[in-house]
């Protein structure tokens, strides 16, 4: 073989290499598992990458390089859709008030930042530091930049700012998301305070009543949309919390493909925690046969796992498409009659 040939094959073989690297790490820096199906993927991906190019117009289009937008039905079914990536920590950030507080409080988080902190909450902090996200590049110690110290940052000043909340697992995982998304410490702070105290609050404070109603709120409305499968649960004297708790408190991080969680995330920015709901009857309704077919405790908590894997949930376009519909009617005003009754029960039962 002559030097070019030999040449060209090491240019070949190193693209290779270097294309294999970059084929491991997927947009947001998680690295692909082992057994990661390139060939699905890609399939979904040319069909998925159409639709987004066609929102992205769409979005270009409606925003025409305004940073301020207002709730509207349009924006709705707009959201609804996706947001593109670009435009994800406008939205976010417009659509859940987070924007409104970061410009009334101008150096607030560079205060809470400054403050005396709490001992106890640090250390719980830098803990949970290297155990969040382990497979993503972005935040490694090695990783330039390193993601890591901006995340010690939001959640700290978070703790400062909520003392009745400080710091509890999975606001790590949330605080991260934010951090890919917005690449910025100030709006994903502001973001967290939007999540953690408007949109779902209680769900993180040390009795963590509103997780705990929230899952059993879930429980009657199965009860209602899809009764074999609450009766299933029944007979098995299965408890929702053992079930459905990581998809609510991790806001279905590390249940759903991270496309999908995106997505999800943008309706709950936008129309608020009935969008959990929406998802997780999604899930159960689509899956009720596989539910029902499980003879014991440990098949259901199989089932659970089993349904948030797989082409149903891959498609996030298809898949949010599905939230819409297949749960049937979910307004506010049920979610609230049903939480006032579950909280009161839950409060009972704990006094």
């Amino acid at each position: 073989m002559d030097k070019k040939n030999k040449a060209n094959n090491r240019t070949r073989s190193a693209d290779g290499r270097a294309k294999d690297r970059v084929d491991r790490v997927d947009t947001y820096g998680f690295e692909r598992s082992e057994d990661f199906d390139f060939e699905s993927y890609e399939e979904l991906m040319s069909e998925y990458l159409v639709v987004l190019t066609r929102r992205s117009i769409k979005w270009s289009k409606l925003l025409k390089g305004k940073t301020k937008v207002q709730k509207n039905v349009k924006l709705k079914r707009y959201v609804r859709k996706g947001i593109p990536n670009e435009h994800r920590a406008l939205i976010w950030m417009a659509a859940s008030g987070a924007q409104d507080q970061l410009e009334k409080n101008p150096g607030y988080y560079q205060s809470l930042l400054g403050a005396q902190h709490d001992r106890k909450l640090v250390e719980t902090i830098c803990t949970d530091l290297n155990r969040t996200f382990p497979d993503n590049v972005q935040f490694r110690k090695t990783s330039s930049p390193c993601l890591q110290k901006a995340l010690y940052n939001v959640l700290l000043a978070y703790g400062q700012h909520s003392p009745a909340v400080g710091y509890c697992q999975g606001m790590n995982f949330i605080a991260g998301y934010l951090l890919i998304i917005t690449k910025d410490e100030e709006k994903s702070f502001w973001l967290m305070d939007a999540l953690l105290s408007r949109i779902l609050p209680d769900y993180y404070s040390p009795a963590m009543l509103g997780l705990k109603t929230d899952q059993e709120v879930l429980g009657e409305l199965v009860k209602v949309k899809i009764p074999t499968v609450w009766q299933t649960m029944v007979d098995h004297n299965v408890m929702w919390t053992l079930v459905v708790s990581r998809w609510f408190i991790c806001l279905y991080i590390d249940i759903l493909p991270v496309e999908t969680v995106l997505r999800i995330w943008d309706c709950l920015f936008y129309e608020g925690s009935k969008i959990l709901f929406r998802v997780a009857l999604t899930l159960i309704h689509h899956n009720q046969t596989l539910i029902q077919q499980a003879q014991s405790l440990p098949d259901i908590c199989q089932a659970f796992k089993q349904i948030t894997h797989g082409p149903f949930v891959d498609e996030c376009h298809t898949f949010m498409q599905k939230i819409f519909s297949e749960p049937g009617s979910l307004s506010m005003a049920t979610l609230t009659k049903l939480r006032v009754t579950s909280r009161s029960r839950i409060i009972a039962e704990e006094s």
